[in-house]
């Protein structure tokens, strides 16, 4: 971490940021508009390279409507190999460069079937199904409890502001549970109707290790899926990864947006 943190530092000329973020698939774009120093993921030690199509991997500090940011410009994921550890690691660094807020976002498939794509969901709550925990090893008590309470892990206040934030642009945000599955494979239908009945909205493959490291750590967090597509049955066309780009390139205004607003009411 020492190591990390003293790279990045050197690149950043003192420049300090108070607000994270995560842009999840086919949402980098904001990361491109807004760029006054980026780092590639492969160059910082203890970074992973990102290989996911729609995931630039790099991490992008901007100053945004008088707001210092720091944003990661995709992610890696559980189902590509790495250990949780390794995908929750950057979380981890951001809370050393000192973010108290941090956003994350990702494109999920619709469970609810009153959701469509291209809605936002500000996610309230989340169900983990990915059969592993970032927290599980030895624990860290510089960086959190050994047993930390998961009540409220998505901020109520956050998600408060970023509904009157969506009001005042004309908006309209869903609300719901994002389920977590550790993929790469696309649901079943029986596994949807499972979800449904178990209470999920939203169904993705990240987000939850990040939002669990993160509330360990002490961090404010505000999670908004960006839904790319109705999930296995619900349509009755079958899914596919460049559906998802193609759909949350069409949501990216409003996404993009709702993300400047909420950073500027911060």
């Amino acid at each position: 971490m020492r190591e990390t943190i003293e790279f990045i530092k050197e690149k950043l000329n003192g420049f300090a940021p108070e607000i994270g973020i995560i842009l999840g698939s086919g949402l980098g774009e904001l990361a491109d508009e807004y760029c006054n120093i980026a780092i590639p993921y492969f160059e910082i030690p203890g970074f992973i390279k990102s290989n996911v199509k729609g995931h630039k991997g790099r991490l992008v500090f901007a100053e945004i409507n008088g707001k210092k940011i720091v944003m990661m410009q995709g992610r890696n994921h559980f189902y590509e190999g790495h250990s949780m550890q390794e995908i929750t690691y950057p979380v981890k660094v951001l809370k050393a460069l000192g973010i108290k807020t941090l956003i994350l976002t990702n494109a999920a498939g619709a469970v609810n079937e009153e959701f469509k794509p291209s809605d936002l969901m500000l996610i309230t709550d989340h169900i983990n199904n990915m059969g592993s925990n970032p927290l599980i090893g030895p624990n860290d008590d510089n960086l959190g409890e050994r047993f930390p309470d998961m009540t409220e892990i998505y901020d109520k206040s956050l998600i408060n502001l970023a509904e009157k934030c969506a009001k005042n642009l004309g908006i309209d945000v869903q609300k719901g549970v994002y389920w977590a599955n550790s993929g790469p494979s696309y649901e079943t239908p029986a596994e949807i109707r499972m979800i449904r009945m178990l209470g999920g909205d939203a169904v993705g493959m990240s987000t939850v290790p990040e939002a669990i490291i993160a509330n360990y750590c002490g961090m404010n967090v505000l999670g908004i899926s960006c839904i790319s597509n109705a999930a296995s049955s619900i349509s009755g066309d079958k899914l596919s990864h460049e559906e998802v780009i193609d759909t949350t390139n069409k949501a990216k205004i409003k996404f993009k947006s709702l993300i400047l607003s909420v950073i500027s009411a911060l």
